[in-house]
């Protein structure tokens, strides 16, 4: 058995093939397994993984389902007790592999921990060390453009960046896997927040580096697609997630909160993309009330914490 599988879910993303997969199999002090889940794609990248990564446990679906059917189905063939998410816009150092694993293996309760993303073009700014949410219904990449060197100590985070990851995959299973209500985006968060009302938390491993190159499948920062599904995603995410009591504690945070991105999205001329994706929201909680998380008294501690999170979170916007 290797001691951790890497997922890639890749969609015509035959450009970046070469770099990604070429630094995946430089792994050293570690036994891996990769599984390459391709959805659908029409450049040629299934022939060229099966011509130059044979390697690869190569898993191909017929037709573009989405970032996390890709990765469920790639967890789900996983021969390891330790899961690696990666996106295929990325490059990883040697020891990328091995130092999530040591990281992981350090306390049962931690149920995933992030790598340090560094930005492709200037691998002296940070891409991404871990995700926040906030009470005002953002999510925020914690120390994006920031100079890299200021996170280098590994810390408790909200959530790990599903981009490059490591989860225990029995765990993963137990919760019903990534949401594929989703398609794409907060699917990671969604999936934390359920392993933190779960009792479970997650580490920002700053050991394990890796370099993205961000927006290749989606191809900007902001575009009608991403829009429309983040914003339907936000409004899914809070209602599988937080109890009533809690929708209406934050409420008038999360009214705020709303508007403030309306707003921003109108003025990018994308206003109509952000409405059209919160009515899509509403859908989805209509579409699928059996996922909502359902309240226990035994979760109360945990929801207060994140409470408490959610509170200090706006904070990182804010300063």
């Amino acid at each position: 058995m290797s001691d951790v599988t890497i997922v890639i879910p890749n969609y015509n993303g035959i450009a970046f093939l070469d770099t990604c997969l070429g630094s995946v199999f430089l792994q050293t002090d570690v036994c891996l397994e990769v599984v390459v889940v391709d959805n659908g794609s029409s450049d040629g990248s299934r022939e060229y993984i099966q011509d130059h990564f044979p390697e690869c446990v190569l898993v191909c679906l017929d037709r573009n389902y989405g970032f996390c059917r890709a990765v469920n189905e790639g967890i789900r063939r996983a021969g390891s007790p330790y899961v690696i998410l990666l996106n295929n816009d990325t490059e990883v150092r040697p020891d990328f592999a091995k130092q999530l694993l040591d990281a992981i293996r350090r306390d049962d309760r931690r149920f995933s921990c992030a790598a340090k993303m560094l930005q492709y073009e200037d691998r002296s700014l940070l891409d991404n060390a871990g995700d926040y949410y906030t009470a005002m219904g953002w999510g925020l990449t914690r120390g994006k453009g920031k100079s890299a060197d200021r996170y280098g100590k590994g810390r408790r985070i909200f959530s790990s960046c599903a981009g490059a990851a490591i989860y225990r995959k029995k765990l993963v299973e137990e919760l019903g896997g990534f949401d594929e209500a989703h398609f794409a985006y907060l699917e990671d968060m969604d999936l934390s927040w359920r392993a933190r009302i779960a009792g479970y938390y997650h580490w920002y491993a700053p050991e394990a580096e890796v370099c993205h190159m961000g927006s290749a499948t989606s191809g900007s920062r902001y575009n009608h697609f991403k829009v429309i599904h983040s914003a339907g995603n936000n409004i899914y995410l809070i209602y599988k997630n937080m109890p009533f009591l809690q929708v209406l504690l934050n409420a008038p945070f999360l009214l705020a909160g709303f508007l403030i991105k309306y707003l921003f999205f109108v003025k990018k001329g994308l206003g109509k993309d952000y409405r059209e994706g919160l009515k899509r929201g509403v859908r989805l909680c209509r579409e699928h009330p059996g996922r909502k998380v359902r309240f226990r008294p035994e979760q109360l501690p945990a929801l207060a914490k994140i409470q408490l999170e959610l509170w200090k979170n706006i904070l990182h916007f804010v300063i």
